[in-house]
């Protein structure tokens, strides 16, 4: 079973820049793919951003697109969500998934970290 930890949240200013990392545990992150989501107050849990397994292939939403970049070291069993540009309809508690395709909401889930914008 694998076990992910998300990392990096905060408080930020509206225009700031934060890294979230999700650094795994108990297998190998190499095989799955790794999706960000995010649950405002209130909201559904969204997809954010996902990136194949590779690293080959990366998707993101409309409403990050341009802003945030995914990333991961399979070597150190570790991806990453760089946000920049941040705006205050981007505060939510972010959660990432490691899973078996892109936008997939199966497999493993971390806790969620907290990002809150401020205006």
């Amino acid at each position: 079973q694998m076990q992910l930890v998300e990392s990096g949240g905060g408080l930020v200013q509206a225009g700031g820049s934060l890294r979230l990392s999700c650094a795994a545990s108990g297998r190998t992150l190499s095989t799955y793919a790794i999706n960000w989501f995010r649950q405002a107050p209130g909201k559904e849990r969204e997809f954010v951003a996902g990136i194949s397994w590779s690293g080959s292939t990366k998707v993101y939403a409309d409403s990050v697109t341009g802003r945030f970049t995914i990333s991961r070291d399979n070597a150190k069993k570790v991806a990453y969500l760089q946000m920049n540009s941040l705006k205050p309809e981007d505060t939510a508690v972010y959660y990432c998934n490691a899973g078996p395709a892109l936008r997939a909401t199966g497999g493993s889930w971390g806790q969620g970290t907290q990002v809150t914008v401020s205006s």
